[in-house]
């Protein structure tokens, strides 16, 4: 049931030959296993009568009316329709969970057991499968907890660490620890299949929100855990750096960092006060830190005598990190100047959607884009038709 045949010319992928049973929804899981399908991965997302909630998140849709929320991560997926209280339905779950090499679940902690789709119930029937459950709070004192990105930003303390010194908190512009969450998960699944491929055992993995979260927010954690400080929201500030902020030019703010101190004196040399870099309250980068509200305006008062695209050009030559702070669509535009492409078309020819490339660059071997995200059961009859085949097969050889 490959997306790809034996006669494809292209060199094969590392995940060919894999098949993940995917249970998941909304974001983190569904981000996990699109990463894994780009890879030669087989996906089949397992879908209710009523679809992956991301189906209805609209506004904004595609020209055809499907929601760009689930086609950001659902393509090269297949779709198969399941109502788990349906006797006969439940019967193709556990066949094809019995099937796949990975399971990949985000159901509430405990959720799936009563239909037999928990772990230690699908170990039974297929002993070397890798099994990830992600969850919002984890498997213990948090399993009834329901886990939504916008929930942990909350409790997990970044949003305490979002907008204004005086204004109220708030959310980051995307679902970042669902997005974490993925990746961690997609981490433990491609490190379960090496050990499996040394071994010949499967496992189970756990992530969860808050877990991607602790980890996620770095050094903040750390300030807390390692230094006994609790970090507070500093607006657009860094509390361990400066400058590293937006800066006002002669039209627009302009992002301006100086990491280290051989940024800042070529960032003061540019400005044309390189006097600055000498001066004893900014040498060092703790002391540019201590004294930022001195140092501050001395920078504001040469960056506003030029527009932000003069000092965007003047820096970039002599290696001090800058940047615009730019739309979406502004974003996508300078990748793509850049040369990255990152817009990539989905799915056969003449049948293309447009998608957003795979992050990863390899030297021997490329992500593909061959199955647009399918629509709700697309691939029901080929899958169901798959797996009887399947066991068909199994049970002959027995």
């Amino acid at each position: 049931m490959s997306s790809q045949s034996t006669t494809d010319p292209r060199p094969p992928r590392p995940l060919d030959g894999i098949v993940i049973a995917d249970f998941s929804r909304v974001l983190a899981g569904p981000y996990a296993t699109m990463l894994l399908a780009d890879m030669g991965a087989e996906v089949i997302k397992v879908e209710s009568p009523g679809g992956d909630d991301t189906r209805s998140w609209v506004p904004p849709v595609r020209p055809d009316g499907v929601s760009t929320y689930y086609s950001a991560i659902n393509r090269n997926k297949k779709s198969i329709v399941l109502d788990f209280t349906d006797p006969d339905d439940l019967a193709v779950a556990h066949a094809l969970s019995a099937r796949a090499d990975i399971v990949v679940e985000n159901f509430k902690p405990g959720g799936l057991k009563r239909f037999d789709l928990d772990y230690d119930s699908v170990k039974e029937r297929n002993e070397t499968v890798i099994y990830c459950s992600i969850s919002g709070f984890g498997t213990a004192e948090g399993a009834s907890l329901p886990g939504y990105d916008l929930i942990v930003q909350a409790m997990s303390g970044l949003m305490s660490l979002t907008g204004d010194r005086d204004g109220p908190a708030y959310r980051a512009g995307i679902s970042v620890f669902d997005v974490m969450a993925g990746l961690h998960s997609t981490i433990g699944i491609l490190a379960a299949l090496r050990h499996r491929s040394m071994t010949g055992k499967g496992q189970n993995i756990e992530t969860s929100l808050l877990a991607s979260a602790m980890s996620g927010l770095v050094n903040q954690t750390s300030a807390y855990v390692a230094g006994g400080v609790t970090p507070n929201r500093m607006g657009n500030a860094h509390p361990s750096l400066f400058p590293y902020e937006p800066l006002p030019t002669a039209d627009n703010d302009l992002i301006v960092t100086a990491g280290n101190d051989g940024q800042f004196r070529k960032l003061v040399e540019v400005l044309g006060v390189p006097e600055l870099a000498d001066d004893e309250r900014f040498a060092r980068n703790a002391d540019r830190t201590e004294h930022r509200e001195e140092l501050r305006p001395l920078l504001v008062e040469r960056l506003q005598t030029q527009s932000a695209e003069h000092w965007f050009a003047k820096l970039n030559e002599v290696g001090v990190p800058n940047g615009p702070i730019n739309t979406i669509a502004q974003g996508v535009q300078y990748a793509e100047k850049l040369g990255l492409a990152p817009i990539v078309q989905v799915g056969p020819t003449g049948q293309t959607v447009p998608g957003v490339r795979n992050p990863i660059s390899f030297s021997g071997i490329e992500p593909r884009y061959d199955l647009a995200p399918p629509t709700l059961g697309q691939n029901t009859d080929e899958i169901r038709s798959w797996l009887a085949a399947t066991s068909a097969a199994a049970y002959g050889e027995k």
